[in-house]
């Protein structure tokens, strides 16, 4: 198994996310992609399972969002993650229906994916041939994958264009007089303490990071929760003049003469 480095993604034309996704995707590759914010893995040019330490993993949609108990995940994960198959056994011991296994699967994908496809990720890698744990749940073509980062990136700036509140802690500010909460914005209002940010409440909650993030957004242009803003510039000190800058060479001989008139003066 190699790793084949690659210099970082740029984005070419209006609708490109990753070049070299769309490169893999049309080699139909099989391995990770890997960069900074996540990882993707690829079966024949499609996308089959996505990570990002920005998102809650499977496991959390799953036990935390979901049904399945947490004592399940793991027997699942001891019994199975060395066989690299994980989804079969959670399905075939009847811990999990398919249906929703796939459910969580595809919004576990596209949230890491956002993350992973992000413009600041940093540079990427191929590590041709390496395959996920979870094992064969749903793939995805990777052009649907792109296709949802792009829109989700122009989601969260058409509700509210504030990206410092991505990674702000959230600080909830009181309804006005007669404004509607939905029963979903208390239950994140409840655990927005000013200290969690949105990916901190996504773990919490047990729902995907690009929701909690659109949650945020929300209520910030409610004003349900303060939004954060960049730091005003003071003002630009203006340079000193260059002869004050300079280091003087001092006149030792009429420092001399200065002191023997002050000695004389005694």
């Amino acid at each position: 198994m190699t790793t084949a480095p690659f210099t970082a993604d740029t984005v070419s034309g209006p609708t490109a996310v990753s070049p070299l996704l769309t490169r893999l995707a049309a080699e139909r590759a099989t391995g990770a992609l890997l960069r900074d914010r996540g990882t993707l893995f690829l079966e024949d040019g499609r996308i089959v399972h996505a990570e990002s330490p920005a998102t809650p993993g499977l496991d959390v949609l799953l036990t935390k969002g979901g049904g399945l108990a947490p004592e399940r995940w793991r027997e699942a994960v001891d019994r199975a993650g060395a066989r690299r198959q994980v989804a079969r056994f959670l399905v075939d011991s009847g811990g999990l229906a398919g249906g929703e296994l796939e459910i969580c699967h595809l919004a576990a994908i596209f949230d890491a994916a956002f993350f992973a496809l992000s413009p600041g990720s940093g540079p990427s890698r191929f590590r041709r041939g390496a395959t996920h744990w979870i094992g064969s749940v749903r793939s995805v073509p990777a052009a649907a994958v792109e296709r949802e980062t792009r829109r989700r990136r122009e989601l969260l700036d058409a509700v509210w264009p504030y990206p410092l509140l991505d990674t702000s802690p959230v600080v909830p500010r009181a309804a006005a007089p007669g404004q509607t909460v939905t029963s979903r914005q208390r239950i994140l209002l409840r655990q927005a303490d000013g200290v969690r940010t949105p990916a901190a409440l996504a773990w919490v909650l047990g729902r995907p990071a690009f929701h909690t993030l659109l949650d945020v957004r929300r209520l910030a242009a409610a004003g349900l929760v303060e939004t954060p803003h960049a730091p005003v510039p003071g003002p630009v000190a203006e340079p000193l003049p260059e002869w004050m800058t300079q280091a003087q060479t001092p006149d030792v001989a009429l420092l001399r003469r200065l002191r023997d008139a002050l000695e004389a003066s005694l």
